[in-house]
């Protein structure tokens, strides 16, 4: 498998991993600038030219993992036997420089309903690195054409028509997900809140709608058997309610800016009390 296979399949598999580059080379060196290698937990695809030089670059990569960083670094290697090593004396004579790149797992955030709103949401989301997936039981919600506003897209994009029963979808969510409720139905809404509170491996729901309407909805989640403490995992209504304005656009950008934030808590960024929104 080549590092650029290496890449998507850690995507895929929602594993983290390193891209490891060899930035520079003076002198010699096993490989030339531009050599990559991708680095995981339990293994490694290519290689910037084995020895001492190649297991610092794994050593230190997978310090990057255990500690969740998402910065870029640069590491210089001397390839001499007067130079410290670690693994084994390298002496090509040259010296090095590795770009190391952590691959994080990206966020993945679920948008079922296509409508309106959710057009314009898919459109905001679709340019960030994050696994989008885009959820309706119409056809035509879905269809390429209507979708191709998405394009290019940053995330990638999973799109699931599925004629009945949505809320089955939940269980295949990649773990962590996070899921946003604005379907056309009120009755396929509540379906998917009481499944959602049912799955255990999601970060967060959000569903749009009225006051009315999650008046009602929360009394059909407690006569189902959910617990207060269960029912507050859902966060309505969403968005930032400093912007009121109701066209599709406008909501979707609030609804949007809310996730993000939340992303950002999620990985540790906390803003500043200057730039948190009032709410």
């Amino acid at each position: 498998m080549e590092w650029a296979e290496a890449v998507t399949h850690l995507r895929g598999a929602r594993r983290p991993g390193v891209l490891v580059t060899l930035a520079a080379v003076r002198g010699h060196s096993p490989r030339a600038a531009g050599a990559k290698m991708v680095v995981a937990a339990d293994r490694t695809w290519g290689t910037v030219g084995g020895g001492n030089l190649e297991a610092v670059a794994v050593e230190r990569a997978r310090e990057l993992m255990g500690a969740s960083a998402a910065e870029p670094e640069l590491l210089t290697v001397a390839l001499s036997d007067k130079a410290p090593y670690r693994h084994g004396v390298q002496c090509c004579g040259g010296e090095v420089t590795i770009l190391l790149e952590p691959l994080p797992v990206v966020p993945a955030v679920a948008v079922f309903g296509v409508g309106h709103v959710g057009l314009e949401l898919a459109r905001v989301l679709s340019r960030h690195d994050l696994d989008l997936h885009l959820v309706d039981t119409r056809p035509d919600q879905l269809a390429p054409e209507r979708l191709a506003v998405l394009e290019p897209a940053v995330a990638r994009v999973h799109v699931h028509q599925v004629p009945v029963l949505p809320e089955l979808l939940l269980g295949e969510l990649p773990q962590g997900s996070h899921v946003l409720v604005m379907t056309h139905d009120h009755a396929e809404d509540a379906a998917l809140c009481d499944a959602a509170l049912r799955t255990t491996h999601l970060a967060s729901v959000g569903l749009i709608g009225s006051a009315a309407k999650w008046a009602r909805f929360r009394r059909t989640l407690a006569e189902a058997g959910h617990s207060p403490e269960a029912v507050a995992r859902i966060t309505t209504p969403i968005g930032l309610p400093a912007i009121t304005g109701k066209d599709p656009a406008t909501v979707a950008v609030s609804v949007a800016a809310a996730l993000l934030l939340e992303l950002q808590h999620e990985r540790g960024e906390v803003p500043t009390r200057a730039e948190e929104p009032s709410r």
